[in-house]
């Protein structure tokens, strides 16, 4: 039997195309709120005259606020929101994209939000929105939680609340001394402890070290100490990077920046650079997770998105073990279906 949902595609196109619209400005307006009128109309590509009577519409069935600060949830948005969300993803064929993703990478599974987070920066935040739902359906009793760097973890911390769990303790991936300290791991594990009001470990040390400084510091107790907890974590946290990206922020070498751009790395992971086939041509000595750790880990979740980091995702997803969790995007996924 046919469900309701492929009937009204048939007999009311245009009736799921404006729920499909009305539902985005609700999801925007929960990402990111307060949020105004322009900022909305901009980031959704609609036109303020065509917006501005959804939002008189959406506000006469009390679904969002109105303020001189801009646009907010009421608690029945909220919850139509959250309703809506698994009608919306069957609607537009998500759920399916999923599976067949899932398959294709060969992974444990996939969780797609919907947008393009190079379009639209909101997307992100759904990204860390996935992630933290993810690890609140993932996590029981006692667990030690590895996180690595970056602004998409970084996200993923904004987005923890204090219920996904007891007992938590958040530890670096991998040292980050170096980068933007709003994007090292250290910063990202103290966000997370605070937000979910746990416990976290920090590891000051480069990303990158000489051969002679990275055995000398495997000595150094409290690093040994860290470094055993991550070893024994139940879940890690890791974003994908583009190849030249990540190498640029590590202020790589002009040597070793030369040698990456010709081996043609395209996704970089955990200090790891693969070309398209998947094989590491090059790799940062770096004090944290090493690719190997993965495969004793319970749950793996990768998160990125956007239809940019394509050949990043699938150059690593051909090392990545296989209970790797892909939390990404629409545009990536589209992307990663069609190579």
């Amino acid at each position: 039997m046919q469900s309701i949902i492929d009937i009204q595609k048939r007999l009311l196109p245009d009736l799921l195309s404006v729920m499909q619209e009305r539902f985005h400005i609700l999801q925007y307006i929960g990402s990111m709120e307060p949020v105004g009128r322009r900022s909305l109309s901009v980031s959704l590509g609609v036109t303020e005259r065509v917006l501005r009577s959804e939002v008189s519409f959406l506000k006469e069935q009390d679904l969002i606020t109105i303020s001189s600060v801009g646009m907010s949830l009421t608690e029945d948005g909220r919850e139509l929101l959250e309703g809506l969300e698994a009608v919306m993803r069957e609607i537009s064929g998500i759920d399916k994209m999923e599976e067949r993703l899932r398959r294709k990478l060969g992974i444990q599974q996939v969780i797609i939000v919907a947008g393009n987070s190079d379009e639209s920066p909101w997307v992100k935040s759904e990204l860390g929105r996935a992630c933290a739902l993810c690890m609140k359906n993932s996590l029981q009793g006692k667990n030690i939680i590895a996180v690595t760097g970056g602004t998409t973890m970084a996200t993923v911390a904004e987005m923890l609340t204090p219920d996904l769990g007891k007992d938590l303790l958040f530890v670096p991936g991998r040292g980050g001394i170096g980068e933007d300290v709003q994007n090292q791991a250290n910063t990202i594990c103290a966000k997370m402890a605070e937000r979910t009001k746990s416990s976290h470990k920090v590891l000051y040390v480069p990303d990158q070290v000489s051969s002679e400084t990275y055995h000398m510091m495997l000595k150094e107790p409290h690093i040994k100490e860290v470094l055993g907890l991550i070893k024994s974590a139940s879940m890690v946290l890791h974003g994908v990077g583009d190849a030249m990206t990540m190498a640029q922020r590590r202020r790589t070498s002009a040597e070793d920046l030369r040698k990456i751009e010709e081996r043609q790395a395209v996704g970089e992971a955990f200090g790891y650079y693969f070309n398209e086939a998947g094989e590491v041509v090059h790799k940062v000595r770096t004090v944290g997770l090493q690719l190997d750790d993965l495969v004793k880990t319970g749950h793996v979740l990768a998160v990125a998105g956007g239809a940019s980091k394509e050949k990043a995702i699938r150059s690593y997803m051909k090392q990545a073990p296989k209970n790797t969790v892909l939390i990404t995007d629409e545009g990536a996924a589209t992307q990663l279906l069609q190579g």
